[in-house]
């Protein structure tokens, strides 16, 4: 029995190192801000309108139902793309924020799995306004081993590149529009 109880002991490490290594994704973060040059009341008249995402460059257009309230649905059209169908997790209008997921996404447009995102506007004095996009996700590919196309970095850089692109389009937009 003594045996056994040191063979097992032994044997402990192999198992925890080999459970490690068989763990599947983790979820990943991402935020990115801007500062815009307008009150966060003007930002947000652009912004807050969940079926109204005009103010990023890479979408075509928004198509869904439901206006602002919790459960509302959209899909967004990406520019010689795929799409991106939607839900309005919550909608805080005097907070000048909303929450939203992803039901079902196109793996090329945006590799991620089970993704959320907020986004929000703030006041960051002498009539500027500071908003922040963030979501967390898991990567495209759920098993070990995923494609290059759809590991963590894959999905960690086009979310970095959606949020972007789209928070330097609405500073263009709004500051722009004079």
């Amino acid at each position: 029995m003594l045996r056994t109880l040191a063979l097992g002991l032994l044997m402990l490490p192999l198992v925890v190192v080999g459970s490690a290594n068989a763990h599947g994704p983790t979820r990943q973060k991402v935020t990115e801000t801007v500062e815009i040059n307008a009150s966060p009341d003007k930002v947000w008249g652009v912004i807050k309108n969940f079926h109204d995402f005009s103010w990023h460059p890479a979408v075509e257009k928004t198509e869904g139902d439901g206006g602002n309230a919790e459960g509302a649905k959209r899909v967004v059209f990406v520019k010689g793309a795929g799409q991106l169908h939607e839900e309005l997790l919550s909608y805080d209008e005097a907070g000048r924020k909303f929450k939203y997921s992803i039901s079902k996404t196109d793996m090329k447009v945006l590799p991620v799995n089970n993704y959320t995102s907020t986004l929000m506007v703030e006041d960051a004095g002498d009539g500027k306004s500071k908003v922040t996009w963030k979501g967390a996700f898991y990567r495209g590919y759920m098993n070990n081993n995923p494609p290059a196309d759809q590991n963590d970095a894959a999905a960690v850089n086009a979310a970095k590149g959606v949020y972007r692109g789209g928070l330097d389009g609405l500073k263009a937009k709004i500051e722009g529009a004079g």
